[in-house]
């Protein structure tokens, strides 16, 4: 015994000198305090550098001039992907996305920092990698006021990057270095289950938790199924024993959520799990209450990651089989749902924790004004719309053709990992051709385009002569989802609605009236479908029989002086 104390001893210095030693910047604080960029990092570093279980890579650009990094956990010690995803699982964790909402970044260091020193238990089959902050530029906009709703920390990032965008708008559009780089993470570690950590706006409740899960529907199959009936509530179940309650992001933000209920949010691709849910990864969005302190947002937020990895661990084989077997959903000739809306008459009743809503007079306005009553919680049941009906649906192609002018379009699906086959040589190939013939475009910028919606195309079916280099892309691999959302003109964040084809919707070649009027009248004269159609149109819309100038127009769009490329949608799908 005399010999054993000392060691005991020894044994328990040592560990309190560690614990000190590793002490987050958010420890040594007043619980309402966040690292900074430079203190993330730094203390990433120092895990690195201690523990041989930690690997910190620094990777690509962000539009701030700082690099990425990822910081790897793998109590085996093995950092190579190729090897780890042959009998791992992995969880990518993404915090700062935007910086003013960090629950997750000092939440993710004081997980890494008890995962190395063994106070959180050592997962056997799952890696976990984390994106310490993804906003860097954000993140050195420091300041105290711009989450105007929001308690604590007292000090924070910026929602806006270095060049003021939302980057969980810009996953599928990228124009940002940051998300160009995050793609390349992402398909380097190839994760089966994601999280991106964020803080809510909206209404009170009683909640320090709620979460937006990737939809199960746009997930699809078994993998959707069992991400929303066992996943997710064996994980929310873990958290309640720990007297953690949760619900789901409670999508209401000027009326009450118990007046008419509220709906799942879907996830589109723009946003970080909706990317994610293109290459069948489970995802979830952690939404800490703005209003709840922040020593609190931090502690559930790391139960919730430490409870996804528990459930993980213990479930890793699943699925991984189930992500897997999904893509037997997305084969040629199938359909796929290109748009969604709720269905109104599924409605799920859900146990809700609020506080009792009213309206008094504005000190301010003069007006009524919306209040809650924190000193009256109320426990029943609301109307929760998780139901979404398909309202546009396309035929899964067996190719793509994408001509290798578009570069900047074949720079984003290369770096998303598509596989494509150059053609060896010039060819004439029968494709399905879309022409748009109505489109709308909003009339306020929003991040850095004016996006189009409302498509309205015609189809037609042709032989297209295709040059060498131009690209063939098999719709049979793991990005199946991501090519359809993409390259879908109707898709709600298709490269077509994000303006990336904008120059096919601009004429090029025009003429002067007195010119074509010659030849207008010998195309009637030697077209006599032509000239019916066209004395028909007269007689049939009178304003069209009173301009010359769009009777004119009329016989050049329909003639061979017509440039074909107006309009003309310069994907073509391979369908035979």
């Amino acid at each position: 015994m005399k010999k054993i104390l000392p060691l005991l001893l020894f044994s328990s210095i040592i560990f309190a000198q560690k614990k000190v030693m590793y002490q987050t910047p958010y420890e040594k604080g007043n619980g309402n305090q966040t690292a900074t960029y430079a203190e993330t990092i730094a203390f990433f570093k120092l895990l690195d550098k201690d523990f041989e279980s930690i690997q910190m890579v620094e990777m690509g650009l962000t539009d701030s001039g700082e690099p990425l990094h990822i910081v790897i956990y793998n109590p085996h010690k093995n950092f190579d992907f190729k090897q780890i995803k042959k009998n791992k699982a992995v969880l990518l964790l993404n915090n700062g996305i935007h910086p003013g909402e960090p629950d997750g970044i000092d939440a993710t260091m004081m997980l890494y920092r008890d995962l190395a020193t063994g106070k959180l238990k050592a997962p056997q089959n799952t890696v976990i990698v984390n994106i310490p902050i993804y906003n860097i530029g954000g993140a050195l906009n420091r300041n105290s006021h711009t989450r105007t709703n929001q308690n604590g920390p007292e000090s924070y990032g910026f929602r806006g990057n270095a060049r003021n965008y939302d980057l969980n708008r810009d996953f599928v559009k990228s124009d940002t270095k940051n998300a160009k780089s995050f793609a390349q993470i992402f398909h380097l570690v190839n994760p089966d289950v994601f999280i991106d950590n964020h803080v809510s706006n909206g209404a009170d409740y009683q909640y320090t938790l709620t979460y937006i899960a990737t939809h199960h529907q746009k997930l699809g199959g078994e993998l959707g199924s069992y991400f929303k009936e066992e996943m997710m509530p064996e994980i929310l179940a873990s958290l309640k024993e720990k007297g953690i309650e949760a619900t789901p992001y409670v999508n209401v933000h000027d009326t009450k959520p118990d007046t008419a209920g509220f709906t799942q949010f879907m996830d589109y691709p723009r946003y970080s799990t909706g990317y994610a849910s293109m290459f069948n990864v489970l995802g979830c969005m952690p939404e800490t209450h703005m209003l709840k302190e922040y020593s609190s947002r931090v502690k559930v937020t790391y139960e919730y990651i430490a409870e996804s990895i528990k459930f993980i661990d213990q479930n890793y084989n699943r699925i991984k089989l189930l992500r897997s077997a999904n893509l037997e959903n997305y084969i040629p000739g199938k359909h796929y749902t290109l748009q969604w809306k709720i269905d109104s008459t599924q409605v799920t009743p859900l146990p809700f924790l609020g506080y009792n809503g009213d309206y008094k007079t504005s000190e301010v306005t003069g007006k009524q004004r919306l209040y809650y009553d924190r000193s009256k919680p109320f426990n029943k049941m609301v109307p929760y719309y998780q139901s979404y009906l398909s309202t546009l649906q396309v035929t899964i192609p067996k190719a793509y053709i994408v001509p290798k002018s578009w570069w900047n379009v074949i720079e984003l699906l290369k770096i998303n990992n598509i596989e494509m086959e150059p053609l060896a040589k010039d060819i004439e190939i029968e494709v399905e051709s879309y022409r748009i013939k109505d489109y709308k475009t909003s009339k306020q910028p929003y991040e850095g385009h004016y996006p189009h919606h409302n498509i309205n195309i015609e189809i037609s079916s042709k032989k297209i002569a295709f040059h060498e280099g131009d690209f063939v892309i098999n719709t049979q691999q793991p990005g199946v989802k991501y090519l359809l959302e993409t390259l879908e003109p109707q898709a709600i964040d298709s490269y077509f609605n994000w303006n990336f084809f904008d120059p096919i919707l601009q004429q090029k070649e025009y003429f002067s009236n007195y010119v074509f009027e010659d030849t207008a009248a010998n195309l009637l004269k030697n077209d006599k479908n032509l000239k019916a159609a066209f004395e028909k149109k007269k007689q049939e819309n009178k304003p069209f029989a009173d301009d010359a100038d769009a009777q004119l127009d009329w016989i050049y769009r329909n003639s061979v002086y017509y440039e074909q490329s107006h309009m003309e949608y310069p994907i073509y799908r391979i369908v035979k």
